[in-house]
């Protein structure tokens, strides 16, 4: 694989490498509704200090978007080329997941391929009135990583909803802040978000691999991946 496994280091212990795959091989996956994975301290200090101060500007802070992100995609904001040549941090973040050693660890916990899919990493920012319809990301997406970076007191009811498919929140994953619900698209993995108080802004990075269908590929890490393994 051409791209590094781990983090720079030099801005404090937790820096020290990217501890998600060691953290993935321990958790035990959930089964209702469906199958999926709840993290703690998924990232490293360097990569949420980051994302905390990355201010895309007022355009990209999503209120109602009528159930679906889809309604402001002018809007939306990645961790692309650009933004990696912008904020080291973020290109050491984007390698880390897009290394040998988190696809590898991927796999091995969720029994899934990616030998050939592309990493999109996605920061949301919401606020009041936002709220998702129940979907279940089938389709070109093959892993889906929903990774809450809110504070406060009240952002801990600020986690994704996982759903039935008529829009009832079975579990609600946790909102702390570096906190995760993991799970691979299926055609039963309804999720969302009850529409609820939001008392500031809700910052969620979403992370996918997606397949070479994925015809957005400015969104994408480091573009379309061709070929297996190298």
């Amino acid at each position: 694989m051409s791209h590094g496994a781990s983090l720079s280091q030099g801005t404090g212990a937790s820096d020290v490498g990217f501890a998600l795959p060691a953290l993935l091989a321990r958790t035990v996956a959930a089964r209702t509704p469906y199958a999926h994975w709840l993290l703690n301290d998924v990232l490293p200090t360097s990569a949420c200090d980051a994302l905390e101060e990355w201010d895309p500007g007022a355009q990209a802070i999503a209120g109602d978007v009528e159930g679906r992100r889809e309604t402001r995609n002018a809007h939306r904001v990645f961790v692309n080329a650009e933004t990696r040549a912008r904020d080291p941090r973020l290109d050491s973040l984007a390698h880390a997941f897009d290394s040998e050693t988190m696809r590898s660890a991927f796999e091995q916990s969720c029994g899934i391929a990616l030998d050939t899919a592309a990493l999109r990493l996605e920061l949301c920012l919401d606020t009041d009135g936002f709220w998702l319809a129940p979907h279940t990301d089938i389709g070109a997406k093959k892993l889906t990583l929903l990774v809450s970076l809110s504070r406060g007191a009240e952002s801990a009811d600020w986690g994704t909803d996982l759903m039935t498919q008529e829009g009832e929140s079975v579990v609600r994953a946790p909102g702390a802040f570096n906190s995760a619900v993991l799970f691979i698209p299926a055609d039963n993995t309804w999720h969302g978000f009850v529409r609820r108080p939001i008392s500031g802004v809700r910052r969620t990075l979403i992370v996918n691999f997606v397949d070479d269908s994925w015809r957005a590929v400015h969104e994408l890490a480091f573009g379309p991946r061709t070929g297996t393994r190298h």
